[in-house]
């Protein structure tokens, strides 16, 4: 028999997956960026009305893939996608094209559905036609793909929003998603590697049996924590920075410093931690997260030493904001660099000996109840604190931005911006807060699951 060896050659079927796994993010992440400014802007819907269905959309694109991943190996991996990118570039393009309060929650719902194929069907495609040997090496191209596509998706998502209009994101992602489709009609081939799915009725025993693990759902709630605040990069941070800085500002490039940061920094960091106890690596990453929030909070204290622009040795200059944002998300992906490689590993070691895997396979739910919980709350923290310009806007003058695309913020009166902006930097003690209670949550949960390990043991 051939020896197994290490290798970087996969079947074709391999790489067309990771060439479509990078076209639905770049057209997600395109999207993505910029949704809760369209449902506000173009769509007409409130901040707090944004942000209970942005976080919808987002919590329910992690759950969904549970309930989507079964039916996928009903329909075959194949039909799966074909059906995922049609309905995704229907939802994508009825989002643009029928910018209302109701078609736009149903293109949302159509893109939820679509969506949760892609991600069971993709990573599924890799586990079955890899080995053991070479497995973990696919994965790393698998993930390599997917900030791939995240970070050309939010770069171009820039330039079409300030030159075409927020509307053409989504006609974007529409049409990236039919050449995903039309890459899996010629290309992609998986009759080998169908598979009998689960039923229904064993999906829900399973989660039954998560949720009732006590000590595995308060390390779930605790990493929310972590993500919570890093999911900011979506939920506040475009409007924050658009609404305070103006409509040049670039948020959507703004969060590509977060990938940027794990890419450079995630292998030494995993290698510097690399004898530490997970929950010691977990507990650093939740350090450092409020003080991402902290910093985005001093852009006042900046801006009361340099003015409203920071010269960076005479070659450009940043608005104060946009300094301490880049500082801020800087220091989350540094954060992120601490917790995602441990905290898998913490959380298989909170299963019971023989469920390692089920347990690992929810434990993104702290993405779940991070997006819907965080969403929400930054709706109501803008809508008090960096409220929608318009709201202080004579209809004369709305009707203005509407035709001519003027930036509502230079309409303001330096009185009027004072007023109802000049405690917009509170919206991060909020999340400095949360982030800080996560910690402290933590270092209990560490001493109480210590203890119980150590009198487990004494029995």
């Amino acid at each position: 028999m051939k020896d197994k060896r290490l290798t970087w050659k996969f079947p074709k079927v391999f790489w067309i997956a990771n060439v479509i796994e990078l076209f639905e993010r770049a057209a997600y992440y395109g999207m993505f960026i910029a949704l809760v400014v369209f449902l506000t802007s173009v769509v007409g819907f409130s901040d707090i009305e944004a942000g209970w269905i942005g976080g919808a959309f987002a919590a329910l694109l992690y759950l969904g893939p549970i309930f989507n991943g079964a039916l996928a190996d009903r329909l075959g991996f194949r039909n799966a996608l074909l059906l995922a990118f049609l309905v995704l570039t229907a939802g994508y393009a009825a989002l643009g094209a029928f910018p209302t309060k109701l078609f736009s929650v149903i293109s949302l719902a159509l893109i939820v559905f679509g969506g949760s194929f892609i991600k069971p069907v993709i990573s599924g495609t890799v586990a079955k036609i890899t080995d053991d040997v070479n497995r973990a090496r696919a994965y790393s191209i698998f993930y390599q793909m997917v900030n791939i596509g995240s970070f050309s998706g939010k770069t171009i998502a820039k330039p079409l929003r300030t030159e075409l209009g927020l509307e053409y994101l989504n006609y974007y992602a529409a049409f990236i998603s039919l050449i995903a489709f039309f890459v899996v009609l010629f290309f992609f081939k998986s009759v080998e590697i169908q598979a009998k799915g689960k039923k229904f009725k064993e999906i829900f025993g399973e989660f039954k049996v998560v949720l009732t693990n006590f000590r595995f759902m308060m390390l779930i709630f605790i990493v929310a924590g972590f993500w919570l605040i890093q999911g900011q990069l979506y939920a506040t941070m475009p409007k924050y920075t658009l609404r305070l800085v103006g409509a040049h500002a670039a948020p959507e490039w703004y969060a590509n410093v977060n990938p940027l940061m794990v890419v450079l920094f995630v292998i030494p960091i995993t290698h510097l931690v690399r004898h530490m106890r997970p929950i010691g690596s977990i507990s650093i990453s939740l350090a450092i997260i409020p003080l991402s929030a902290l910093s985005i909070s001093l852009s006042p204290v900046l801006e009361s030493w340099t003015g409203t622009s920071v010269e960076f040795f005479g070659l450009f200059s940043l608005h104060p904001i946009t300094v301490m944002m880049i500082i801020g998300i800087a220091l989350q992906g540094l954060a992120e660099c601490f917790l995602s490689p441990r905290y898998y590993e913490f959380a298989s070691k909170q299963a019971p000996k023989g469920q390692e895997g089920l347990y690992l396979g929810y434990a993104h739910i702290h993405t779940f109840i991070a997006w819907l919980v965080g969403f929400a709350i930054s709706g109501y923290l803008l809508d008090t604190y960096a409220p929608d310009p318009r709201k202080f806007l004579t209809p004369q003058q709305i009707i203005k931005i509407d035709q001519f695309g003027i930036d509502p913020k230079t309409l303001l009166t330096p009185e009027q911006f004072a007023m109802h902006f000049g405690q917009a930097h509170y919206i991060w003690y909020y999340f400095a807060a949360i982030g800080l209670f996560a910690l402290i949550l933590s270092l209990i949960y560490r001493w109480v699951t210590d203890w119980l390990d150590q009198k487990k043991l004494e029995e």
